[in-house]
């Protein structure tokens, strides 16, 4: 089965390809999304859905595991933040991909069992999850990766298992 984790934005949106097996985990790619800050939020929206779109062509996942906003302290960047989810959900619709949502506390109680984990300790869960020394450098592509995970550990994963 393949997934797709994505850690929404609007000026980076972090991506990965994970290979589940119902035991083994792959990273088969991974990588981000970026929009230039002085393009007006309508170009930038329209750069998300078309690389979105080609991704989602490229890979063919089977799944997506997608951050869910649930609260946000900066009340600016709530609603582009939402708008690119809204954005990305939509080329998901378009392509019929089951779509699974946590939120970054839920992430948090997968991977490391704690709900309020440092950023440090879920990296920590994802290189073990994946058997591996170093992760991609931005921030926003190894969350995408720690959603995808956690997908993987949901009970939702053995019957979407069983329909592949």
């Amino acid at each position: 089965m393949k997934i797709l984790g994505i850690d929404p934005g609007m000026a980076i949106v972090g991506y990965c390809i994970v290979e589940f097996d119902g035991k083994n985990l792959v990273l088969q790619h991974s990588g981000s999304i970026q929009t230039p800050k002085n393009k007006k939020e309508p170009a930038r929206l329209l750069e998300i859905f078309n690389d979105m779109s080609s991704i989602v062509e490229k890979y063919q996942p089977d799944i997506c595991a997608i951050e869910k906003l649930f609260f946000f302290r900066n009340q600016t960047t709530v609603m582009p933040v939402a708008h690119a989810r809204g954005v990305i959900l939509t080329v998901l619709e378009q392509h019929n991909i089951p779509v699974y949502e946590y939120t970054p506390m839920e992430v948090k109680q997968i991977l490391t069992g704690y709900g309020r984990a440092n950023k440090k300790e879920v990296e920590q869960m994802v290189k073990i999850a994946l058997g591996c020394e170093y992760l991609p450098k931005l921030d926003d592509t190894v969350d995408s990766i720690a959603i995808a995970i956690s997908y993987t550990r949901s009970a939702d994963v053995l019957e979407d298992l069983k329909k592949i």
